[in-house]
């Protein structure tokens, strides 16, 4: 089965299954085919709806009279040990709540993440690149998602969130267990859990110049158990996504030469990639998670309360009608990869200028990547939520760590 066939199905569509990281077009179009909401598994008996339809994802995403964000009513009615716990169990964070508490929690991430200027931001990304660059490049091959993009996500997230480089492998052990959405989702949780408690409570002790000390001296007055779990949000919502984003991006440039071609002479922005990834390929695919307030017809379902109201992010990107004459703004608008409404990404720019940053250094420093494999044969890592790739190797000139570079 190619990653583009569609299929029937009778019941609902298993977004848990391994074919679904296979083929998650397929599953779209059999989402699609029931309508503008279809009906889905997230787990083995844990049934979803799913929005599939631009119009209808928008009207769940900025109805905040019919929809909450608030899963606590649906955690009532799983098992303790569901794997999808550890990504929707409700906790007092920005993205579990509603009205003030919501505005409250909001305020205060998009208070903190504006003081990062972008000039250091961009620093931050340069030096990781670099370093990893020069463990890798000496070998003239390298795997870009375990070498490169997951390695360069803790160094960029560890230093904002006030850790020291030596521990990205706690972070990512725990984060991909927990994505996943699998047997191992626990332990995963389990594990990140302790990785942000841990962060909190030596901040609580000592300040640094990171983001969970200016959470916990904002004027919100926030208690450490609330920076907690804004932590365990951003830390989480901005090291897996973005690791994707870039990865997926590179796997499309990647498998296109003439497109590769463009991109390192400098006649097409890299944008251009990073958006057509989040039409197509979005990191963070089926998680705007919502729930009926009260039992409501809407696009010709019946939702009950209690049930995930899933905006399928993958399936909205990939069926989105295309203005002709909007260009790159309309394309990036209509992907709805960042959100909408009161829930809308607060950080998009700076996700966007990590990922941004991430390739072009990469692809300046070694210009000559070559996949190893045709991309029809690149395998992803299961999971309802995201789509993420499980390696990308490449090959290339060897590049000495003390090479003159073609960046500073």
């Amino acid at each position: 089965m190619t990653a583009q066939q569609s299929f029937t199905v009778s019941g609902p569509v298993r977004l848990w299954e391994d074919g679904f990281a296979r083929n998650p077009h397929g599953y779209y179009a059999a989402l699609r085919a029931q309508g503008p909401v279809g009906w889905a598994e997230l787990a083995p008996g844990t049934p979803a709806y799913v929005v599939t339809e631009r119009r209808a994802a928008l009207d769940v995403l900025r109805d905040v009279e019919t929809f909450s964000h608030d899963p606590r009513g649906w955690e009532a009615t799983v098992p303790e040990d569901s794997p999808l716990l550890g990504m929707m169990r409700w906790r007092p964070n920005a993205l579990f709540s509603d009205a003030d508490a919501h505005l409250r929690y909001r305020t205060t991430l998009i208070d903190v993440f504006d003081l990062i200027e972008p000039h250091d931001l961009r620093q931050l990304v340069h030096r990781a690149v670099r370093l990893l660059v020069d463990r890798f490049g000496p070998k003239g091959e390298a795997d870009l998602v375990t070498d490169f993009t997951r390695p360069l996500m803790a160094l960029v997230f560890n230093n904002l969130f006030g850790l020291p480089d030596s521990q990205g492998d706690r972070l990512n052990e725990g984060l991909l267990k927990m994505m996943e959405g699998g047997a191992q989702a626990a332990a995963g949780e389990a594990d990140f859990v302790e990785y942000v408690l841990r962060l909190i409570a030596a901040k609580v002790e000592e300040r640094g110049e990171d983001l969970p000390s200016m959470l916990l001296d904002h004027p919100a007055q926030l208690t450490p158990e609330e920076v907690t779990w804004q932590v365990f949000l951003t830390l989480g919502a901005g090291y897996e996504p973005t690791t994707n984003l870039v990865s997926n991006a590179l796997s499309r440039i990647l498998g296109n030469p003439l497109y590769y071609s463009t991109l390192t002479s400098g006649a097409r922005p890299v944008m251009d990639a990073v958006i057509e990834v989040l039409h197509h390929e979005t990191p963070l695919a089926n998680y705007g998670i919502y729930y009926a307030r009260r039992p409501v017809s809407f696009h010709g379902a019946w939702i009950r309360p209690a049930i995930p109201v899933v905006v399928s992010f993958g399936a909205v990107g990939l069926f989105a009608e295309r203005e002709d004459t909007g260009g790159r703004r309309a394309a990036d608008a209509s992907h709805l990869s960042w959100g909408a409404g009161p829930h809308a990404c607060p950080v998009r720019h700076h996700a966007l200028l990590i990922a941004t940053e991430a390739i072009e250094q990469l692809t300046l420093w070694l210009p000559d990547l070559d996949p190893v494999l045709p991309r029809e044969r690149l395998s992803w890592r299961p999971g309802p939520f995201h789509r993420s790739l499980t390696s990308l190797p490449v090959r290339f000139s060897p590049r000495s760590p003390d090479q003159p570079g073609e960046t500073s």
